[in-house]
């Protein structure tokens, strides 16, 4: 495939990723934005224009593509657009691991207001969402500074507080979800945003939440990314049109 075409696959499949977003409520207006590594030297991100109408409205000309120094990647790339004000929260992340090649940088209320309400967040169903479940497991680390995330350093810390989990809490602001994949980034977003709600509603009803019983965990399998993952994302990709696009 030629460089060009696959750049534009490329282009499309972030645009989309923005958009999957957008309808499932994980942004909000303008604000949030992905990125995927092309090469060591590259990657494309979601950029803003002066006719910008907000991450639901993502068209592929909105993603461009840099270098890791935050310039053009190629003749143009940047005319008549601006990287976002934290685009070291996408450098950082993918420079801490080549695993990374696709950020999700997102602001869903209902973590934001979990965390914020000193609810962490527990695995507590189980089959109800897979996925999502195990993403709890270990917990889900939270980088407790309410800042934006416009430096080296910052994202740096942002980083260190993630501690190689695959998404990171920023308390007061939103998440980081970062994957291999487009789909696996957007689709942890979405996962952990089901058990933030949940969580939510089950303090709202003055219950108490409970991790899942150890035995039930040998009884949760991994469905695979077949269905996962490129099932999960037909469905995601299927919604958008009753959605902006």
């Amino acid at each position: 495939m030629h460089m060009a075409e696959m750049l534009d696959q490329q282009r499309n499949l972030v645009a989309q990723g923005c958009r999957v977003a957008a309808a499932r409520g994980l942004v909000d207006g303008i604000l949030g934005h992905l990125s995927l590594r092309v090469d060591d030297d590259h990657l494309l991100v979601r950029c803003r224009s002066d006719t910008d109408t907000g991450v639901a409205f993502t068209r592929p000309s909105d993603i461009r593509l840099i270098t890791f120094d935050g310039t053009a990647g190629a003749d143009g790339e940047l005319d008549g657009y601006r990287v976002p004000n934290e685009l070291p929260v996408h450098l950082e992340t993918m420079r801490a691991d080549a695993g990374h090649r696709a950020v999700a940088h997102l602001h869903p209320p209902s973590v934001v207001a979990a965390d914020l309400a000193g609810i962490t967040m527990r695995p507590i169903y189980g089959a109800y969402d897979i996925p999502g479940t195990r993403l709890a497991r270990d917990g889900v680390p939270v980088y407790e500074r309410a800042v934006l995330i416009r430096n080296s350093a910052l994202g740096r810390e942002m980083v260190a507080a993630m501690g190689g989990a695959p998404v990171v809490i920023c308390r007061g602001h939103g998440i980081t979800s970062a994957a291999a994949t487009v789909q696996q980034a957007v689709l942890q977003g979405i996962s952990l945003d089901k058990l933030a709600q949940m969580s939510l509603r089950v303090c709202a009803a003055r219950g108490a939440l409970r991790e899942i019983d150890d035995s039930s965990w040998d009884d949760l399998p991994d469905l695979g990314s077949g269905f996962n993952i490129d099932a999960a994302w037909r469905h995601e990709v299927a919604r958008l049109s009753d959605h902006p696009s």
